[in-house]
């Protein structure tokens, strides 16, 4: 089944229906961003969507959206920013600061135009092409 964002105005305010946090959060263009990647993931790429976090509480941080592995180990972090937002050297920053204390084998930025995959790979980063699908040995 297609998903189909769930959009109410509240008080001249759009929110959007976020099915991990179970609430209309508010409808800002990086909230857009992150719901439709979200849903693709899911419905595309087969993330068993229970394995998906969103806003994960870190030190004083929120990582946008985390996805565990079968034994619930942090597996790839997701950075999401507005589509008018360039993904720079800054976001990777902030990732790698997420990452400090995830320690996770994927790191996913995107605008929603442009999305930037890396693998990390113990002594090195390598950028991908691809996100792998889900339960790819990777």
């Amino acid at each position: 089944m297609k998903w189909q964002p769930k959009i109410q105005n509240k008080q001249g305010k759009d929110y959007i229906f976020c099915d991990w946090r179970r609430k209309y959060v508010r409808l800002t263009p990086e909230e857009w961003v992150r719901q439709h990647f979200l849903h693709y993931l899911v419905e595309e790429m087969l993330y068993p969507k229970m394995l998906i976090g969103v806003e994960l509480q870190l030190q004083g941080r929120r990582a946008d959206a985390v996805v565990y592995d079968k034994t619930m180990l942090p597996w790839m972090l997701i950075e999401f920013k507005a589509d008018t937002v360039s993904l720079s050297q800054q976001t990777w920053d902030q990732a790698a600061a997420y990452n400090r204390q995830l320690n996770v084998k994927w790191w996913v930025i995107s605008n929603g135009r442009n999305t930037l995959i890396a693998r990390n790979d113990k002594e090195r980063i390598e950028t991908r092409e691809q996100l792998p699908r889900y339960g790819q040995s990777d």
